[in-house]
């Protein structure tokens, strides 16, 4: 997209409230990645089109995306894994100022292990993966038995700043080798019987798989 009908479009999104752009600005200070504008907005317009009840997060992060969740979708509860210790620490504390902290369930954990410890809180309408990007197909495969009957999967980074789609000589070779498992992950999920996918261009790529 061009980048000044980006700027006009992220223009015309509504004022985040001051928690928001506190974590936005956090974030952005101590290197902590969370969602990008756009893809952030798309995600949650997705989310209130599904209108799901319970909602698993893989990759918690600070609490950004969970919030932003919670604050679009009021019946929506949320259940989020993430296995940094500090960083679910800062999410605890975002979340107590929130309001939001009766319907955002945290787990501290490795999300390869915790399967049976989230599918105790019954079943998930929608997944939202934002981990550790090695792992994505081994978190789709483990979390996916948990969906409801036409459950949806949404998947970010899937594009890694564009990179996915070039072969840039100057690209370390841990980031080489981590943008071919992101390329195996995009084909494998495209290629998935069991689920319709598409990706979409926004923030770093969002993937969107509904289960058929």
């Amino acid at each position: 997209m061009d980048s000044k009908v980006h700027q006009y479009i992220e223009k015309l999104y509504p004022k985040r409230s001051v928690l928001f752009t506190e974590m936005e600005e956090f974030a952005e200070r101590e290197n902590v990645p969370i969602m990008e504008t756009d893809g952030m907005e798309v995600l949650l317009q997705w989310l209130r089109i599904q209108q799901p009840k319970r909602i698993l997060e893989v990759g918690t992060a600070i609490g950004y995306s969970a919030l932003r969740m919670a604050d679009a979708l009021p019946e929506t509860e949320i259940i989020s894994i993430d296995r940094d210790e500090e960083r679910l620490d800062l999410a605890k504390e975002f979340i107590k100022r929130s309001g939001f902290r009766d319907r955002i369930h945290l787990i501290f954990g490795d999300a390869l292990e915790l399967q049976e410890k989230a599918a105790g809180y019954g079943a998930y309408d929608a997944i939202f993966i934002d981990a550790a990007k090695s792992q994505y197909s081994r978190f789709f495969e483990l979390y996916s038995p948990l969906l409801t009957k036409h459950g949806v999967i949404y998947t970010d980074n899937v594009l890694f700043k564009g990179l996915v789609a070039e072969d840039d000589p100057e690209v370390t070779r841990n980031v080489k080798q981590l943008l071919r498992k992101i390329d195996r992950y995009n084909h494998w999920l495209m290629n998935n019987k069991e689920f319709d996918s598409i990706i979409l261009p926004v923030g770093d790529g969002l993937a969107v798989s509904k289960k058929r």
